[in-house]
């Protein structure tokens, strides 16, 4: 796949995901505020409720005091004579007939001679007589009904001229019982579907608060509502009632708990979005080394490969076996290409390592300071062919490691051959090799002089098949295996191993092991 291709589906891929996150976003957002509106407009509601329930009780209160107040009044109405108002005028009661003909003073009963004497009135009566009977009952509790409503009219006159003229001067503790006044507000939250817990205050119109319920605070404003009490009352003597919703948080968040499974699969695709786009990426670095790593091992292959098929060809002539001079040399040839392709193989071999989860080594306790001196020895005669110098500093005086003599010599031997491999050009290689202990551990430092590389070249430097660009340096062969091979070697010893480098300057390789402290 080309890497184009990648990246336009990274791109596809990365603006579906952002427009399904700003969608998922956007609508929680919207359930949030249509959520809070919900809960303000509930509470809005209940708090008008309680109000009014409170202007009801007043408003009972005041008429049951009047009526206390005006029981001896009402006799004072039923007397005859008619109907005294509010302010005791006397106002007349015209006795006007059923059927408006006229009053019922005019009206006489007639032919009352026909009636026997030793027999009830009401059964001789006429029909006129007793139509004009029934009229004057019917007429008796007109008169009462409106003598009655006449009185209450009054009543409530009267109470309503009290509530104007005297509530608004009574303190709001006298006109609120605080415990029915939970009660009331308990009862509207709960029949409007907000059984959350609350706590409220009242504040009279000095701004006081004249009573607080436990758990009642001023510090977080946007879950306190607020409903004047008595809204009748003088602008100047207003009083307020205040009430906090603790929970309020936890009533708005509550339904959108199925966002929160949703935002982390988003995420979780997000991350195996990321994870998905980094392999393809890797992959296609590692396909492009590989087959570097091809190339250059089929061109390294070719050379030993044509200079034994050519020895042999010249063995095949007898006239060569009359010259044992050049029989000996084509035989020489053909023995050092031979472990020169042997090596190319064992190269090739070394990949398997990393194949596996863990390399198989045949630990042993070593003194590594007997090893890295063993190991510069060896390598002093190519530094001084080369003018240089190597140096050690063995300080480490717990140098027992448990490691794999053969693959860990290979280790040293490695970082020794990339120092002289990638030393500057006329200038003399200069190579430090130092041992000390750091708590429970020992350090392993070899340091050059050579031609350093860059710090994102010493991020990847372990990688397989990665190779640090040379410039137009072309006399460094190589298949990036090596310290690819060091790394793994390091840390199946459970070490860990890291390059500090500085273009130009050089570079500094420091191992780190676990020490065996010998009883």
């Amino acid at each position: 796949m080309k890497k184009s291709t990648i990246w336009l589906l990274a791109a596809v891929m990365l603006t579906a995901f952002l427009a399904l996150l700003f969608l998922q976003v956007k609508y929680m957002k919207t359930s949030l505020d249509m959520r809070t509106q919900q809960f303000d407009e509930l509470v809005k509601r209940s708090l008008y409720n309680v109000m009014r329930d409170l202007e009801q009780d007043q408003t009972r209160d005041y008429l049951e005091q009047d009526m206390i107040e005006s029981e001896n009044r009402y006799s004072k109405y039923n007397q005859p004579g008619g109907v005294r108002d509010i302010t005791g005028d006397k106002t007349p009661s015209p006795i006007i007939s059923p059927d408006g003909s006229q009053p019922l003073a005019d009206l006489n009963v007639r032919d009352q001679s026909l009636r026997p004497k030793d027999q009830p009135e009401r059964l001789f009566m006429q029909p006129k007589q007793r139509s004009s009977t029934i009229s004057k009952t019917q007429y008796d509790m007109q008169q009462s009904l409106s003598k009655r409503y006449l009185y209450e009219r009054a009543l409530f006159d009267e109470v309503i001229y009290k509530i104007m003229s005297q509530a608004s001067n009574k303190p709001i503790e006298e006109r609120v019982h605080f415990n029915r006044l939970e009660q009331y507000i308990r009862y509207e939250l709960s029949y409007n579907g907000l059984n959350e817990p609350f706590s409220f205050q009242v504040v009279n119109f000095n701004n006081r608060a004249v009573y607080s319920s436990p758990g009642f605070t001023s510090r977080y404003k946007d879950a306190i509502y607020t409903q004047t009490l008595f809204p009748n009352d003088p602008p100047a003597k207003l009083n307020q009632l205040r009430v906090y919703f603790p929970k309020k948080r936890d009533y708005v968040y509550r339904e959108l708990n199925f966002f929160v499974p949703s935002l982390l699969f988003t995420f979780i695709l997000l991350v195996t979005f990321i994870f998905t786009v980094a392999s393809l990426f890797r992959q296609k670095r590692l396909s492009e080394m590989k087959n570097d790593f091809v190339n250059n091992m089929t061109h390294e292959l070719k050379t030993p490969v044509s200079s034994i098929s050519l020895a042999s060809q010249l063995l095949s002539d007898p006239s060569i076996n009359k010259s044992p001079a050049t029989f000996n040399h084509l035989t020489n040839v053909i023995q050092d290409e031979t472990k020169r392709l042997s090596f190319l193989v064992e190269k090739v071999l070394h990949m398997s390592l990393f194949d596996k989860q863990r390399t198989t080594l045949k630990l042993e306790d070593i003194d590594a300071n007997d090893l890295v001196a063993s190991v510069a020895n060896t390598h002093l005669l190519k530094v001084e062919k080369l003018e240089g110098t190597l140096d050690i500093d063995l300080q480490a005086e717990e140098s027992t490691i448990r490691v794999d003599e053969m693959h860990f010599t290979n280790v040293l031997f490695n970082i020794l051959d990339n120092a002289l491999k990638y030393r500057r050009e006329n200038v003399a290689p200069e190579l430090m090799i130092r041992t000390k202990n750091e708590g429970n551990k020992i350090t392993i430092s070899i340091e050059d002089n050579g031609i350093g590389m860059k710090k994102e070249d010493a991020k990847k430097v372990f990688e397989r098949f990665y190779r640090v660009p040379t410039g137009n340096r072309h006399d460094v062969k190589g298949f990036g295996l090596g310290l690819a091979y060091v790394k793994k070697v390091v840390t199946d010893l459970n070490g860990t191993i890291r390059a500090d480098s500085e273009l130009g300057k050089g570079t500094k390789f420091i191992i780190s092991l676990p020490v065996i402290t010998l009883k």
